[in-house]
């Protein structure tokens, strides 16, 4: 049940639905002529809330030659293909291609067009649903001229805009530290792991030592019938695969699988975003887990002084992926998978301070990298607050109070 005052309506009752085209791209003169012009290039400019630049222009000899359509600043856009769902509000007079829906609130005085926003925000679940496609998904034109919205007064539509655009302000501020944080981080690692950057007191000149000097391999099997699958995430590091995909993928017999215990390492020769010679993750989240025997795994000898955080960091900053991409045989990557034997692995290069400076180093890293964790937190928990609160706003669970004045929203 609605609550009193609010109303179920088409959006096509309340607000102009319109959508686009793309100009034949055979006339470079209907191109590059200033209109902005929002297409699946941008889906990653989408729900943001305002749409500020496109990845290509048209121009005025583009719209009049094709059924493209320039919509007046504020329009909100919402993609119907790839990306489908995603939203936003244009900051000036844009054009779209085929692939979107957009509506004019302009002239409405039923619909404000940040609210249909949010509105439209907390409705891509149901919007990925629909979407039918074997390739790309796709919701037909059909599906738009049948969408009801639920509507509260249009003075009570602007006062629960504000609340979640301030939300979103307070988030894209967490975002920006975040970013901030990890480049520094990043910085940090890069400048201090490769010995650019010293502390005072350290003088000593870094070593170059055989990989198999500091670390040795491990190949113990799964004797004890662990059943704690793990796979390499790029973020999540090495992670349970009933954690990471909610299921096990792993074949039923585990006991060809690599037992590794905490503190072991894990290097997953596929290359990935970010990892362009495979990733190494060692084993933090758990006592014990077992991996596939295609991933090569290690650990710090017990004869050797060294810090497993150093080199936790080292791995992870890409500071062997020189040494790695020197033996990785090009001609023989099969599936993304690099060649890269057991003997030339542990033969790799490591360029290394004594062991008092890498646990200096770690130290501070450790605390960079504690920060950035926090500000991550921080972010995720942000995200999570105003989408809780974005979904009982949006339909009445909880009502604003309104104020006796009122700033206008604007895009």
């Amino acid at each position: 049940m609605l609550p009193k005052g609010w109303k179920s309506v088409l959006i096509d009752q309340v607000a102009k639905r319109g959508s686009g085209h793309t100009p034949n791209k055979n006339h470079p003169d209907y191109w590059n002529g200033g209109i902005k012009w929002i297409s699946l290039a941008d889906s990653g400019r989408l729900d943001k809330g305002v749409v500020t630049e496109t990845d290509k222009e048209i121009s005025l000899a583009g719209v009049k030659n094709s059924s493209a359509v320039v919509h007046p600043s504020g329009t909100v856009v919402l993609s119907r293909d790839a990306g489908v769902g995603k939203s936003g509000v244009t900051a000036e007079d844009m054009a779209v291609s085929q692939h979107f829906i957009a509506w004019d609130c302009s002239k409405s005085t039923a619909l404000h067009n940040w609210y249909l926003y949010y509105w439209l925000q907390l409705q891509k679940p149901q919007f990925e649903r629909v979407a039918v496609g074997s390739t790309i998904k796709t919701i037909g034109l059909p599906y738009f001229k049948k969408l009801k919205i639920t509507l509260p007064p249009c003075r009570e539509q602007r006062r629960i805009a504000q609340v979640l655009i301030t939300w979103d302000q307070a988030i894209s501020t967490a975002e920006r530290l975040l970013a901030n944080s990890q480049r520094c981080t990043r910085d940090l690692m890069v400048s201090m792991l490769s010995g650019r950057r010293r502390f005072p007191g350290f003088t000593g000149k870094w070593r170059y030592v055989d990989f198999d000097a500091v670390f040795e391999r491990v190949t113990r099997k799964n004797s004890t019938q662990n059943t704690n699958v793990l796979t390499i995430s790029a973020e999540h590091g090495l992670i349970s695969q009933r954690d990471y995909f909610n299921k096990s993928v792993a074949s039923a017999n585990l006991s060809g699988y690599t037992l590794l215990y905490r503190y072991d390492f894990a290097y997953n020769k596929s290359y990935s975003t970010g990892y362009p010679m495979g990733a190494i993750k060692p084993l933090l989240d758990y006592d014990a887990g077992v991996v596939s025997s295609l991933y090569l795994c290690f650990k710090l000898r017990d004869d050797v002084d060294a810090d497993f955080d150093f080199f936790r960091h080292y791995f992870e900053a890409g500071l062997l992926n020189q040494e790695i991409e020197g033996v990785a045989q090009e001609g023989a990557r099969n599936h993304g998978l690099l060649n890269v034997s057991v003997t030339d692995f542990f033969k790799l290069q490591l360029h290394i301070p004594t062991a008092p400076e890498q646990r200096r180093i770690a130290e501070v890293i450790n605390v960079a990298s504690a920060e950035e964790a926090r500000l991550q937190a921080q972010v995720q928990a942000l995200r999570q607050e105003k989408s809780a609160l974005m979904s009982q706003l949006l339909t009445g669970k909880r009502r604003v109070k309104l104020q006796d004045i009122e700033t206008e929203v604007q895009a």
